[in-house]
């Protein structure tokens, strides 16, 4: 069966980047370091909240099959997803793309693809930045990062310090992998073909459920790297633990696809399985789907 860290990604790494660059960072002044979204005082009643990130090798299978566009779409979604769990409003994003060399049709494809998603949230794509990297990518090859920023009251202000034992886990469907695990997904694809519609969607925008969910959140987690238990973990008060239900919901079809190569306890931690948020609420509200609780470790 196939892993991720056999694929070439390790998830421990990443964990432990985080707590290594923590000191340097925190040293700044910022607050919110580990978090879905970094945040820095605007004013006496305002924070900004700040996310980057990226599509990753998602693009390289886009590429190939004509699906730029939702790459596009997936980072000012994801980005926008982030930002949104502190309890913020979206207000700009910001990309920047790389390549051995430029190709401008796939460059406007992203592009368009951002916009879309901004004119959604009604976030301002105010700019951004193109680099031809010759020495660094291959021929053929390109990133696409961005950074998204919102603004949030004090009070209004959401990190998962309310979350208390006997909260439920409220579960917010994906539209499929989202971009997050394809560099296992690519080695996948190397012994068995898929070209369902959930494999390249792009990641959901999920700012319309947050506005409904937040009279009644203690806190939101967007499902990346790291899965649903995962995700949840970070913005959990120390003595919690979040415990799943794996069987509440029925997963997209590309990830039983995926379960044809990789173990389940890989693919709980490393993919989405069909839930890409969560909010942590005191009890639940008709129609919530509810995939976990919160209880005292």
């Amino acid at each position: 069966m196939s892993t991720y860290e056999a694929a070439g990604v390790s998830l421990t790494t990443a964990d432990a980047l985080v707590a290594r660059l923590r000191a340097a960072v925190e040293s700044t002044g910022a607050s919110g370091f580990g978090a879905f979204a970094g945040v820095h005082p605007l004013d006496d009643g305002r924070l900004l909240a700040a996310s980057t990130d990226s599509v990753g090798t998602k693009l390289i299978l886009a590429r190939e099959r004509g699906a730029l566009r939702n790459c596009g779409a997936d980072l000012a979604a994801h980005c926008i997803n982030d930002v949104i769990t502190c309890g913020a409003e979206p207000l700009m994003l910001l990309d920047y793309i790389a390549a051995n060399r430029i190709d401008l049709e796939q460059v406007a494809e992203l592009v368009d693809g951002a916009a879309e998603m901004c004119r959604a949230a009604g976030c301002a794509l105010v700019g951004g930045e193109t680099a031809e990297l010759p020495g660094v990518y291959r021929d053929g090859e390109l990133d696409f990062a961005g950074t998204c920023i919102g603004v949030v009251d004090r009070a209004a202000y959401l990190d998962g310090s309310k979350v208390t034992a006997g909260d439920v886990i409220v579960g917010l469907p994906s539209a499929g992998v989202h971009a997050n695990g394809f560099t296992l997904v690519r080695r996948i694809l190397e012994e068995q073909d898929y070209d369902g519609d959930d494999l390249l969607a792009p990641t959901r925008l999920y700012l319309g459920d947050v506005r409904r969910l937040r009279p009644r959140a203690h806190g939101f987690a967007h499902v990346t790297g790291g899965g649903i238990a995962g995700n949840v973990a970070r913005i959990l008060p120390d003595g919690l633990r979040a415990v799943v239900d794996w069987h509440a919901w029925q997963r997209p079809r590309v990830f039983t696809w995926l379960a044809r190569h990789v173990v389940e306890d890989e693919l709980r931690r490393v993919f989405n399985l069909g839930i890409g948020y969560c909010a942590i609420v005191p009890e639940p509200a008709e129609g919530d789907l509810v995939i976990g609780r919160i209880e005292s470790t």
